[in-house]
């Protein structure tokens, strides 16, 4: 279970993780994004393998991660570091520098490893569909690049599902916004199933809401307990509309949603690193993750 855009995506992660294991008897793990936001890590961008220390190197962008994990000479842990310390076993982090063709031969180079039978890129909010003009779009570099990396792994003959947790909860794309482009994908055949949060994992949510710094993640279970209405996250920067929808998770294949409706996982799909794919979008008059947190960072 791997959450696809960086920061607390784990804990949605974790979340659809345990639903495997307490209703099919699964043993998953669960892993992310070595890529934490700016009040985690204040320096720009994902972190290299490179970077990082106290972990277990799978593959060439794949490392396994326990309670130490974390950025070397900086005292900065990933919410994969504190997910592991919370569930006692151990998380991974992905490397996203490299291009989709490099990241799905690194992941599955791990899932061999790991003995994994299949891979799930869970991305919290649903921007991953995101065509670009979007006027509250703010993150779609990591997860479009893992999403074409998730349908080059499928073409490849992998046993892939892609996933959206907490509709809406990133604040970026609109409801609206979002039902069109899961129709999108439903018309073409893609949909693969969608399932609601229920009383056990909504317990294991809370704990690990409560030990992974995250807030989009979070408003899922706050969708689960009954809120509803217009609600804001990252200081007020970003706002949402809660409904019981945000408590469902959509499954979906992800080389029809690629076909159908992601068109910004397709513009990078060839791209041969993250900074290439950044400047793909950004030649498409598309503002990412990575280019907010360099002006932020420059301007202190």
């Amino acid at each position: 279970m791997i959450g696809i855009g960086g920061g607390g995506d784990v804990v949605g992660a974790y979340a659809t993780a345990e639903a495997t294991r307490i209703y099919h008897g699964a043993d998953p793990v669960v892993g992310g994004i070595a890529w934490e936001r700016r009040p985690i890590d204040p320096v720009p961008g994902p972190r290299t393998i490179a970077e990082i220390e106290g972990g277990e190197q799978l593959s060439d962008c794949v490392l396994l991660a326990g309670p130490d994990t974390r950025v070397r000479a900086r005292d900065v842990r990933f919410g994969e570091s504190r997910m592991a310390a919370l569930t006692g076993q151990p998380t991974f982090l992905v490397d996203v520098s490299p291009g989709p063709a490099d990241l799905a031969a690194g992941i599955a180079a791990a899932a061999d490893r790991l003995g994994a039978d299949l891979l799930v890129f869970l991305d919290v909010g649903g921007d991953v569909l995101a065509h670009g003009h979007e006027p509250g779009l703010g993150s779609p570099l990591c997860d479009s690049v893992m999403l074409a990396a998730a349908a080059r792994l499928q073409r490849d003959g992998r046993d892939v599902l892609g996933a959206i947790f907490g509709l809406g909860c990133d604040g970026e794309l609109t409801l609206d916004e979002l039902n069109e482009r899961i129709a999108d994908m439903a018309r073409a055949g893609g949909m693969a199933g969608v399932r609601g949060i229920t009383p056990p994992v909504a317990e294991r949510l809370a704990a690990a809401v409560e030990a992974v710094p995250t807030e989009a993640s979070a408003q899922a279970l706050r969708a689960y307990r009954g809120e509803l209405g217009t609600t804001t996250i990252r200081d007020g920067r970003r706002t949402l509309e809660l409904t019981p929808v945000a408590a469902l998770t959509f499954f979906f294949d992800p080389v029809v949603a690629i076909e159908a409706t992601a068109v910004l996982a397709r513009a990078v799909d060839g791209a041969s690193s993250l900074t290439e794919a950044n400047e793909i979008l950004r030649g498409m008059g598309v503002r990412t993750e990575l280019d907010w947190e360099t002006d932020a960072a420059a301007s202190g």
